[in-house]
């Protein structure tokens, strides 16, 4: 991938939103051959990258672009796989319910129904959903670890196997412009019950599941001191801890709370 046909191409693309725009101009040379000389790359662990414009970076087409490879890697499937759907949930990392969006608008115009969590939700309350809800896959829109300058694109159920990276690579690179990449509006999608909407009730459901594997009765003086990284297990860790029958139980965290893009740090 020559860099500069890439960014040329981007930095033509009247449409790009106005926060990508302003970050065109404003790049150095090096920025420039950083952000466009390739792909961002895609495994069994998914995909994960600073946010920014280019190929190389985390952005709505980047998005666009893997999810389509995942609708083609379902819709080679057969028809059941398509009806099954895709869950998908995000964490509280800038741009995280954007991007779960903009990958359900994508599934849409595969005609590939998506449920989105109202809300953010840890990784394992995903993989409950995708069972639960008999769904083909799930996506996790998350940067795990990484600085809030980052984030991340992962396909579950469990961690995907690399026949299927494979497969979603190989529709990945089928697609020559993901700047073209045509996405469904929500309203439409909604109307066609392409989109559903999640939360409490199977909150409930994933609870009760993580009670239903309890072995042994807490101690009752045991104090526990929990730390949910950027936030999105506090919800469900707390309670689950609490319906244990666990009463001492201390929340010590500096979250990055993000929604669309605009970030800050709290205790």
């Amino acid at each position: 991938m020559t860099w500069k046909i890439e960014w040329t191409k981007w930095n033509n693309h009247s449409a790009l939103p106005s926060d990508l725009q302003k970050q065109m101009t404003n790049m150095t040379k090096y920025e420039r051959e950083e952000a466009f000389y390739k792909q961002l790359e895609f495994g069994t662990g998914g995909m994960r990258g600073e946010l920014g414009r280019g190929p190389n970076r985390m952005n709505i087409y980047t998005v666009r672009k893997v999810t389509a490879g995942l609708a083609g890697y379902i819709k080679e499937n057969g028809v059941e796989a398509k009806k099954r759907g895709v869950v998908i949930a995000y964490d509280s990392c800038c741009k995280s319910a954007e991007f779960a969006l903009e990958a359900a608008k994508m599934l849409g115009a595969h005609g590939i129904k998506s449920y989105i969590f109202q809300e953010l939700r840890p990784t394992p309350e995903l993989s409950f959903a995708v069972r639960y809800l008999r769904a083909y896959a799930g996506i996790m829109i998350t940067a795990s670890h990484n600085p809030p300058e980052y984030n991340g694109y992962k396909v579950y159920g469990a961690q995907l196997p690399p026949a299927a990276a494979d497969a979603i690579i190989k529709h990945m690179n089928k697609v020559e412009n993901e700047l073209l990449l045509k996405v469904k509006d929500e309203r439409e999608l909604l109307s066609r019950n392409l989109v559903s909407y999640i939360g409490e009730n199977l909150d409930q459901m994933y609870l009760d599941y993580v009670k239903g594997l309890q072995l042994n009765k807490p101690a009752t003086n045991l104090h526990i001191v929990y730390t949910p990284l950027h936030g999105t297990g506090q919800t469900l860790v707390t309670q689950a801890l609490q319906n244990a029958g666990f009463q001492h139980i201390t929340i010590e965290y500096k979250i990055c709370l993000i929604d669309r893009g605009e970030s800050f740090m709290g205790s």
